[in-house]
């Protein structure tokens, strides 16, 4: 399941940096026009990045899967699977408030998959298991979709805010989930 998982994630990125075109001209001006397009991706690519942490450390405290767990990930890998056409969207239309607030809906779809996911796996390995109690409550997962749920009205208010939200959920996930790590070492 990490195997494949990875796999899919690497081809995410690839897709996503294909949507970057190359200016015509040689001069620092000729970026200019770019950064929506560029801004969309990096935020897209620190969002891959941050799922491909987190998830790896996940996997780290799991000792086997079932159906249940596989299509979990499946469910979270279709949600960011669809982040290279949010980006682009985003990108193309300079931040425009329906492209932003679809982006906001994949990324909470997204956070609930992975909730979800970690879900089926305490189901699976039981509530005294590594990854019960790493995880414990789950705060860092139900306050990114809470953060996302704010900022989806704020899409047709403010992009900007919208966006800045979207950054704040990120930095929340930044450093990858440091109970996981502490459990297995304990």
């Amino acid at each position: 399941m990490e195997a494949f998982s990875d796999g899919v994630l690497a081809i995410i990125i690839t897709i996503m940096v294909l949507e970057l075109t190359v200016p015509h001209e040689p001069t620092l001006a000729a970026l200019r026009p770019l950064w929506p397009v560029f801004g969309s991706y990096a935020m897209s690519f620190f969002y891959v990045g941050i799922y491909w942490n987190n998830h790896h450390h996940l996997l780290q405290a799991t000792k086997h899967v079932d159906g249940r767990v596989l299509w979990a990930n499946l469910h979270l890998l279709f949600w960011l699977s669809l982040f290279p056409f949010c980006s682009a969207w985003v990108g193309e239309n300079n931040f425009a408030p329906w492209p932003v607030a679809v982006y906001g809906v994949v990324l909470m779809m997204a956070g609930s998959a992975y909730f979800l996911l970690t879900r089926a796996l305490i189901a699976l390995h039981g509530q005294t298991s590594t990854i019960a109690v790493a995880l414990g409550r789950d705060f860092k997962g139900m306050i990114s979709v809470v953060i996302y749920i704010v900022a989806l009205p704020l899409a047709f208010l403010a992009t900007w805010a919208a966006c800045a939200l979207y950054l704040l959920a990120a930095a929340i996930w930044l450093v990858p989930d440091s109970r996981i790590a502490r459990t297995l070492a304990a």
